[in-house]
C-alpha cells in the first residue's frame, strides 16, 4: 500500500484519481481548498464515494500554507499535485492570483517534500504551455516558450520548478501534460458540461469564432490510468524528470464538438456567435508516443464514445429537461 497526497481531490480529476487509488488498495491524503470558483456542494458530491473508504483522510487548507502541507509529508507519502487555480480566460482576469496558487503553491509542496525526504511526485501540467506555435502533433520536446494565458505561464512556471528540484535535491517527478479532460463530474464551467446544460435547457450557448477550432478532447478514465502509470513510475529507479503528454492524440473541431453534444442530447443547439477570445489557442493535439514508451499508455475512448457517456451522467445526475 502507497501512502498519497493527492491535491485537489475535490474536483473533476483529484476526485477520480483518488478513487482509482483507493481502488487499488492505496491510502490517500486529499487536500482541497474548496476555492468558490465554482459551488462547494459540486465537489462534496465528489467527495461523497472516498469518505466511504477508511484509507480516505479529507482535509481542507491551501497548498500555500506551508505548516500545513508539511505536515501531511513524510518520506514514505508520494504526492499528485492536481491543486490549482483553472481556466484560460479567467486567468486574464487575475493573473496575480493564478500565479500565486498556482506557482507559489507548487513550489511550498515540492520544498515540503524535499524537507520531508520523499522522492515520488506526479505533477498535472497542461497542453495549454504549447501555445500558438507548436506544430501539430504537439510534442515534449517543443520549447514551449510563448505561452498565450497567465494560466499557461503559471503551469510551465510549475514544469520549470519540478525540474529544478528534481535536479538539485534527488526527486523523481513527472508531469503531465492533460490535453482538455472530461467525463463524468467535469467541472460546470468547462465547454461540455456548460454545452450539455444548455442544449439541454433548449438556451443559446456561446459559440466563439467560426467553430473551426480544435480540441484534443480526452475522456477522463485514460487520463486516470496515465496518472496513476505516471505514480508508478515515480517509485522505480532514481532521480529523473519527464514531461509527458496525456491526450487521445485525435482533433475535434468546435463545431463537430456541438454537433455531438446536440446528437446526443436529442435537441438542436441554437448558437450564440461570438468573436475568438484572447489566450485561446487554435488547435491542440497530443503526441502519446513518449506516454506509450514509459506509461504504456493507450487512450481508449474516442470522442464520439465519450461525449454519449457524459451526457448520460448528465441526465443520471441532473434529470432528463423535455
Amino acid at each position: 500500500m502507497t501512502r498519497v497526497l493527492v491535491t485537489g481531490a475535490a474536483g473533476f480529476i483529484g476526485s477520480h484519481v483518488a478513487g482509482a487509488l483507493l481502488a487499488r488498495g492505496d491510502a490517500v491524503i486529499g487536500l482541497d481548498n474548496f476555492d468558490p470558483f465554482y459551488p462547494r456542494a459540486v465537489k462534496e458530491a465528489n467527495l461523497a464515494t472516498l469518505r466511504a473508504s477508511p484509507r480516505f483522510r479529507l482535509v481542507e487548507g491551501d497548498i500555500r500554507d506551508r505548516e500545513l502541507v508539511a505536515g501531511l509529508l513524510d518520506a514514505d507519502t508520494a504526492v499528485v499535485h492536481l491543486a490549482a487555480r483553472a481556466g484560460v480566460r479567467p486567468s486574464l482576469e487575475d493573473p496575480a492570483g493564478y500565479a500565486s496558487v498556482n506557482i507559489e503553491g507548487t513550489a511550498t509542496l515540492l520544498e515540503a517534500s524535499r524537507r520531508a525526504g520523499l522522492r515520488r511526485f506526479v505533477f498535472g501540467s497542461s497542453s495549454s504551455v504549447y501555445g500558438d506555435t507548436a506544430p501539430v502533433p504537439f510534442s515534449e520536446d517543443w520549447p514551449a516558450l510563448l505561452p498565450i494565458s497567465p494560466y499557461a505561464a503559471t503551469k510551465r512556471a510549475g514544469e520549470l520548478l519540478c525540474a529544478t528540484f528534481a535536479q538539485l535535491y534527488g526527486l523523481r517527478i513527472m508531469a503531465l501534460r492533460f490535453f482538455t479532460v472530461y467525463g463524468p463530474r467535469q467541472r460546470p464551467d468547462l465547454a461540455i458540461h456548460k454545452f450539455t446544460r444548455l442544449v439541454a435547457e433548449g438556451r443559446p450557448l456561446p459559440f466563439y469564432g467560426d467553430g473551426a477550432s480544435e480540441r484534443d478532447y480526452t475522456y477522463i478514465d485514460d487520463i486516470v490510468g496515465g496518472v496513476t502509470a505516471a505514480l508508478d513510475w515515480t517509485g522505480a529507479g532514481g532521480p529523473a524528470l519527464e514531461i509527458v503528454n496525456l491526450g487521445e492524440s485525435r482533433t475535434t473541431s468546435l463545431s463537430a464538438l456541438v454537433d455531438l453534444i446536440a446528437r446526443a442530447v436529442g435537441k438542436e443547439a441554437r448558437l450564440e456567435r461570438l468573436p475568438e477570445q484572447p489566450g485561446d489557442v487554435r488547435r491542440t493535439c497530443a503526441d502519446v508516443r513518449k506516454a506509450g514508451r514509459l506509461l504504456g499508455y493507450r487512450p481508449t475512448t474516442r470522442v464520439e464514445d465519450g461525449i454519449p457517456r457524459f451526457v448520460r451522467w448528465f441526465e443520471e445526475a441532473h434529470g432528463r429537461q423535455h
